[in-house]
């Protein structure tokens, strides 16, 4: 057991006295690392949860800097950090909640050349990006690393997540199978956002990285949970997994590539 001091016994009381967190699940979370892909709008609510929570590891993975139109959901970031890497923008303010957390920063895009090296090191994946392209090239990542994650997407009023434990439950893929052709679907930039959706979201992956961690509750396993905020209103579908999924199936894929990336119009 770990020896805690005095000021981790208070910075995490709320949870310590939480049944089935309490001090052992405490204590999971301090020695867990965690990597946050997108320091954006689901990126910012998740990096400031975890580091609040006490993870002890996060990597936090963007290749953009801070633009004035992301203010509006972002966040984790600040008018005077406009132009300013958004993995570094978002680590002052992590460590500013808790310098007792060690944060690894990559500004970089991710690729299929660089996933799996950055990936490796963590214990669960947290998917924040916002286009299909990155998101199921981290399926298939995470899945051929037998990585645990967290699937999130936003759109206008609406959002959506699952978790996946490759070849237990069922993969993105399964779900969803590809991406849709290029323009197909609208993407934030194109169609707009709800800047506190982005902040709903967020939270409720960073709420099932904790309950993975920590063991309390049920992941969202086979299950894709989605909201309209318009409404307020809930839903929850499962899912089976599919023994015949092209990513996590018995035929399954064995290297990564990367997908076409959608283009979008900014509507002024």
């Amino acid at each position: 057991m770990r020896d805690f001091s005095d000021e981790e016994l208070e910075r995490y009381s709320r949870h310590i006295i939480l049944e089935d967190v309490g001090i052992e699940g405490q204590e999971k979370i301090l020695e867990s690392k965690v990597l946050i892909i997108g320091a954006g709008g689901l990126g910012s609510p998740i990096a400031l949860y975890l580091a609040a929570a006490g993870v002890g590891e996060i990597g936090i993975v963007d290749g953009d800097v801070v633009d004035l139109s992301n203010l509006q959901r972002q966040v984790i970031h600040t008018t005077s950090e406009v132009g300013t890497p958004k993995v570094e923008s978002a680590r002052r303010k992590m460590l500013a909640i808790n310098p007792n957390v060690k944060v690894n920063t990559y500004y970089t895009m991710i690729s299929a050349d660089n996933i799996l090296d950055i990936i490796t090191p963590y214990d669960f994946v947290i998917d924040g990006t916002d286009n299909f392209a990155t998101k199921f090239l981290i399926n298939d990542a995470c899945v051929l690393a037998k990585k645990p994650y967290s699937h999130g997407g936003i759109l206008r009023f609406a959002g959506q997540s699952m978790t996946i434990e490759p070849y237990k439950s069922a993969c993105y893929a399964c779900v969803f199978n590809a991406p849709p052709p290029p323009n197909v679907v609208p993407t934030c930039s194109s169609a707009g956002i709800l800047g506190a959706v982005a902040g709903m979201l967020g939270t409720i992956q960073a709420a099932e990285a904790l309950k993975f961690i920590t063991g309390a509750g049920t992941p969202l396993y086979n299950t894709l949970l989605s909201f309209d905020a318009k409404n307020m209103s809930f839903r929850s579908v499962k899912f089976n997994k599919n023994p015949r999924c092209r990513v996590c199936g018995e035929h399954g894929i064995t290297s990564l590539s990367d997908y076409e990336q959608a283009v979008c119009e900014v509507k002024k």
